[in-house]
């Protein structure tokens, strides 16, 4: 049977743990060779030696997206190694400490932009004119329900997800007629590892939060994962442009 992404080679960035390296797992299990890109070089190169040991294909390559010339080398190396480049799941991001506005700190502002809004900038600029020489690809960003709603006391975390969606948005726009979909993921709260540590720490706070979601859990990492190789693969090829919230109806609320 054939499977959802085979022959197609792609980069995962952040994949390292959580949403990123579920991603990068799921792309190689659909037969996807898979660039991951991650700060932390020893989880990165986990998440490749756990795809070699399912008998899959990955490489790992270092990449701070917040720097324009460590994105340039992600995508040559992925180039000059495999020869095309077919798809990306543009996951990097970060969160800030929450706090009202007045209250908040400038560098704070600035991280969350320059990671998430400017790393998912910097990281389409250079994927697609690899993409174009290819044929076409898929794009997909991480943003969050953050990137859909307003969020109090996280105004940083949120302006930075709203910036990947309308970023999504507007290179869908640009590209469309040559071959390339973009679109984004809006993950709700999701089973990383320091959600897991905060449901430890507060059971009560954690079962009222799964009360309040309509599917009646909080998602993992995997159901992102499935959402963003979906979205990447050829039975989503008349979709782009689109912020698809991950959230277990949340948002419909």
């Amino acid at each position: 049977m054939t499977k959802l992404m085979d022959n197609k080679v792609g980069i995962v960035t952040a994949g390292g743990n959580g949403i990123g390296r579920a991603s990068a797992l799921l792309f190689a299990k659909e037969g996807a060779t898979v660039v991951v890109s991650d700060i932390n070089e020893e989880m990165g190169k986990e998440t490749v030696q756990l795809i070699k040991d399912a008998g899959g294909e990955a490489t790992f390559f270092p990449c701070n997206v917040a720097n324009e010339e460590e994105v340039i080398q992600l995508v040559q190396t992925t180039i000059d190694t495999y020869g095309r480049l077919d798809f990306a799941h543009n996951n990097a991001g970060i969160g800030v400490p929450q706090a009202r506005i007045v209250e908040s700190k400038g560098e704070d502002w600035d991280r969350a932009m320059d990671v998430t809004a400017k790393g998912t900038y910097y990281s389409m600029k250079h994927e697609i004119p690899a993409m174009l020489k290819s044929g076409g690809g898929a794009i997909v960003n991480t943003a969050s329900t953050a990137g859909l709603l307003g969020v109090e006391n996280m105004g940083g975390y949120s302006a930075s997800k709203w910036a990947v969606n309308g970023l999504t948005k507007s290179i869908a726009l640009e590209y469309g007629k040559q071959g390339i979909r973009v679109n984004s993921i809006c993950p709700g709260m999701t089973m990383t590892a320091s959600v897991k540590q905060w449901e430890e720490a507060a059971p009560e706070q954690a079962e009222h939060v799964k009360n309040a979601i309509p599917l009646g859990r909080i998602g993992e990492a995997e159901d992102q994962a499935q959402a963003a190789v979906w979205l990447c693969s050829d039975r989503a090829a008349y979709i782009t442009g689109v912020n698809l919230a991950v959230d277990g109806g949340q948002t419909a609320q």
